[in-house]
């Protein structure tokens, strides 16, 4: 089951696994930690209460190849605009996403599953991160605060028609019920930023500081207008607004879920993580935002990979309907 709110807590650990490595028993040995670690019965939890813990893993294009040069998620990505990404931060074989609503519990998760693979894989990077006060969108969802003042996460597959048409893949059969994951940690200019006026960081957003709504007008749950205009002639939301310039129906794409987390190391930040069927998804809107979004500008991404986020598991292993 899913939190209907994204837990506070996160830690991601980005790890390459041995190419001597059977990915199959591996796997299945992290999904049997996973039990037992939500369960509350493993002992590497150290007598801490899991509550909402939630832990979500996702293998790399190589491993994806491995398994079929055809499914989904073999493609890496691209190099984009303001990217400043040693080796060792790009890319990668193994995604642990551990999520909680108490901050203890991940990074003693974390621990356990790596303790679990031992040697069999190697640590890249990993971020730990919060999500800030949120706010209500409508009933059954809400939007965190970055570190910006902005709200993030407003627009996406929020309905279960959304999400099955832009969110879950729907096959072929080994990746049927998963999706793309994509993560970007970006370190933000805040001191830059905050020497804008509000009006001028609105103007960078193309919404209002304090509620989220568009500045075409409404709420914070309205479509925005692209096309409303002042008197004179000007956009209501700039032509070069982050939400101009990233929107679905400007980019062409589906949408994409996104739960992103605000950090402070190795600098103030955001880790952004991005769900979707299709990592086209992604790769559009970002080439269309590195021309000319204006929120780019106080931008600049230290880290990135993308990952098949294996489909959930009851009775058979994690993993195997892609490594058996």
């Amino acid at each position: 089951m899913r939190p209907r709110e994204a837990q506070p807590n996160l830690l991601v650990v980005v790890a390459d696994v041995g190419d001597e490595v059977a990915v199959g028993p591996l796997l299945a040995e992290l999904g049997e930690a996973i039990r037992t670690l939500t369960a509350g019965t493993d002992a590497r939890l150290l007598g801490l209460p899991p509550g909402d813990l939630t832990i979500t893993v996702g293998v790399g294009p190589r491993l994806v190849r491995l398994a079929g040069p055809s499914l989904p998620g073999t493609t890496d990505l691209p190099e984009f605009d303001r990217e400043r990404i040693s080796p060792a931060a790009r890319g990668g074989d193994l995604l642990l996403q551990v999520c909680a609503g108490d901050a203890v519990v991940p990074s003693v998760a974390a621990a356990a599953l790596l303790d679990q693979a031992g040697d069999r894989i190697r640590e890249r990077w990993r971020q730990a991160g919060r999500r800030g006060s949120t706010v209500a969108v409508n009933q059954d969802l809400t939007a965190p605060r970055n570190v910006f003042g902005f709200l993030d996460g407003i627009v996406g597959p929020h309905t279960t028609a959304q999400q099955r048409r832009d969110l879950w893949l729907a096959g072929p059969p080994p990746v049927a019920g998963g999706t793309i994951a994509v993560l970007r940690r970006m370190e933000l200019d805040l001191r830059r930023f905050a020497t804008l006026s509000v009006s001028d960081q609105e103007a960078v957003f193309g919404r209002r500081r304090d509620t989220g709504a568009p500045l075409s007008g409404g709420t914070i749950a309205s479509d925005p207008d692209l096309s409303a205009k002042t008197p004179d002639g000007r956009y209501l939301i700039p032509a070069d607004a982050h939400l101009r310039r990233a929107h679905p129906a400007t980019v062409g794409v589906g949408l994409m879920l996104r739960r992103s987390y605000s950090i402070d190391e190795p600098a103030p930040g955001l880790l952004f993580i991005s769900f979707q069927n299709d990592i086209r998804t992604f790769t559009n809107t970002l080439t269309r935002m590195d021309d000319g979004d204006a929120l780019l500008s106080f931008t600049t991404t230290t880290a990135s990979a993308t990952f098949l986020i294996l489909p959930g598991f009851d009775q058979l292993p994690l993993g195997a309907t892609m490594f058996d």
